[in-house]
């Protein structure tokens, strides 16, 4: 028996019929099924977490970024916390936004209470004709908003390069 033959190959979520020499009933094929039908069983109604799902969750919170001539302007989305909780500074032409998320839940009925914590901290480079003294946070239903203006000199030096096509 080849090792390929262990592998199990399936079509639009069906079983392609095995071939002629699979059909008998092998002890290695029996036990390869059954193993299968074992995990198939076991995390069958568990949605498992999907790639996207766990990048997002490395690069909490989630932040765009958007700009014009005048200013810089990042949203953070930091649901279920509140200002208190946030703080942000500029360090060496960066953008610092902190933060921690404390949450604390008990039943004495039940007798049990649970506690999390998360911390995070995310961190954008920014230009270095900004005005530092004019920047302005605002927070408002768990979506920070942080303006950066630009000085009047970052607007005269911005140049548009044209495009050719070959």
């Amino acid at each position: 028996m080849a090792i390929r033959d262990l592998i199990p190959w399936k079509s639009q979520g069906q079983d392609i019929a095995p071939r002629q020499e699979e059909r008998v009933d092998h002890p290695v094929m029996s036990l390869h099924r059954d193993i299968n039908r074992l995990f198939d069983d076991m995390f069958r109604g568990f949605s498992m977490p999907s790639l996207p799902s766990i990048g997002r969750s490395l690069g909490w919170p989630r932040v765009e970024l958007s700009e014009n001539d005048k200013e810089i302007r990042v949203t953070a989305e930091l649901p279920g916390m509140d200002e208190k909780d946030i703080e942000i500074s500029l360090d060496d032409h960066q953008l610092v936004i902190r933060g921690e998320k404390k949450s604390e839940t008990s039943d004495e009925e039940r007798g049990y209470s649970e506690r999390s914590y998360g911390r995070f901290e995310r961190r954008i480079g920014l230009p270095s004709q900004i005005d530092e003294d004019k920047v302005e946070a605002t927070f408002k239903n768990g979506v920070l908003t942080v303006t950066v203006p630009r000085t009047a000199e970052a607007t005269e030096k911005r140049k548009a390069i044209p495009i050719k096509a070959r």
